[in-house]
């Protein structure tokens, strides 16, 4: 049976056939050696790892289709055969119902299993998935446990590289709430803030892609307390020293503490570097999946359970990442100074700024749109 590796967005990718289709995918491992033997250990014995080219053209195609797919433009891989010959006919089935999941949706074991014909075996898919040969085709990746929990991946990385499949996948991000109901909202509750809104303009946040909470939160520590141009330096230098810039927990456990200090890590940023990735490794830190079951304090309890990551930081998170429409961060010195500015006190504020009772008590106007709030107060230091 002939197999080889060919290259993609996460690393060398492998892939096995025979006359009847696909035999067997391999995402890749930590090394392109070790995704080799993988992909060899699950082909029959006397597989021969043949050339890119001199592949036939459907396995090309098919090659093609699934580096498109990890660059970031999904594809649609119904027509490519598949050998079933090694699977049980249960699986199968399993397999050809989760190829009907589209990209960019998910559907839980249980859903499957109905979808299968099997409506008591959703265990049984989860084992389904777990053995699946035929990682991205059939995407295993999109089947997530009950109550929208991310359940398991056995592909390395684990449920990161699951967080990162589903990321491909998604649409641009696109605010999960209406702006302009959150403006007439803010303009009826609040004369002075609408006052404002109207000579700023067009709320104009965009939400800034996230790959992974891990990689969200370790560029979070490299920030706190740096200018935006030399936390942007430094965090260049960090992710330099992994193939491809790919910043991943285990590589990161991996990296001795003079390196991560020879990019200009202090020593308590890279303690708390290394505590995120030991939680992130251990399944501690919720998945991109897990973060949208959660309510907002849930997920500012869960991220500040790590050393170095502050409720400011979880709530920055919240507003710039996950869009989030009712945050308002009370610590934060710009919101401060912004509602100072904007809602003078006949008391007068002697360091300029408004305490947090302050704009919590008129922040109550502004619910259940905060974070639009707090868009415009930032936007009045901008001048």
């Amino acid at each position: 049976m002939p197999f080889l590796l060919f290259e993609t967005a996460l690393g060398p990718t492998g892939l096995a056939w025979n006359a009847s289709g696909i035999a067997a995918i391999q995402l890749p491992e930590a090394t392109r050696a070790a995704t080799r033997a993988r992909l060899a250990a699950k082909a029959p014995a006397g597989a021969e790892e043949i050339a890119d080219g001199a592949a036939p053209p459907w396995v090309r195609e098919a090659i093609e289709r699934i580096r498109r797919h990890l660059d970031g433009s999904p594809q649609d891989f119904s027509a490519v055969r598949l050998d079933l010959a090694r699977v049980t006919p249960f699986s199968a089935r399993i397999y050809a119902a989760a190829r009907r999941i589209p990209s960019g949706r998910t559907a839980s074991y249980g859903e499957l299993a109905r979808d299968a014909g099997s409506p008591r075996a959703a265990r049984a898919v989860g084992r389904a998935m777990a053995t699946n040969p035929f990682p991205i085709v059939v995407p295993c990746h999109r089947v997530l446990a009950s109550g929208g929990k991310p359940g398991g991946f056995s592909a390395f990385g684990g449920l990161i590289t699951k967080d990162r499949l589903l990321g491909l996948e998604k649409a641009p991000a696109r605010l999960p709430f209406d702006a302009a109901e959150a403006l007439r909202h803010l303009g009826a509750a609040d004369p002075v803030l609408g006052r404002h809104i109207a000579r700023v303009g067009a709320f104009s946040l965009r939400l800034k892609e996230t790959p992974d909470p891990f990689l969200a939160l370790a560029e979070a520590i490299v920030y706190q307390q740096l200018s935006g141009k030399a936390a942007a330096t430094i965090f260049g230098r960090l992710t330099a020293l992994y193939a491809k810039g790919r910043l991943e927990p285990r590589a990161v456990l991996g990296t001795k503490d003079r390196a991560l200090r020879g990019v200009g890590l202090s020593r308590a940023k890279v303690a708390s570097l290394r505590d995120l990735a030991t939680r992130s490794a251990e399944g501690q830190v919720p998945t991109l999946a897990a973060l949208a079951t959660m309510d907002d304090e849930a997920i500012v309890e869960a991220l500040t359970e790590v050393r170095g990551i502050g409720r400011w930081t979880a709530e920055m998170l919240l507003i710039f990442r996950l869009g989030r429409p009712d945050v308002l961060p009370l610590a934060d010195f710009g919101i401060r100074k912004a509602f100072a500015k904007l809602f003078p006190s006949r008391r007068g504020r002697h360091d300029g700024l408004a305490s947090p009772a302050e704009v919590a008590r008129r922040g109550e106007r502004w619910r259940p749109y905060r974070s639009v709030a707090s868009w415009y107060l930032w936007r009045a230091l901008d001048a």
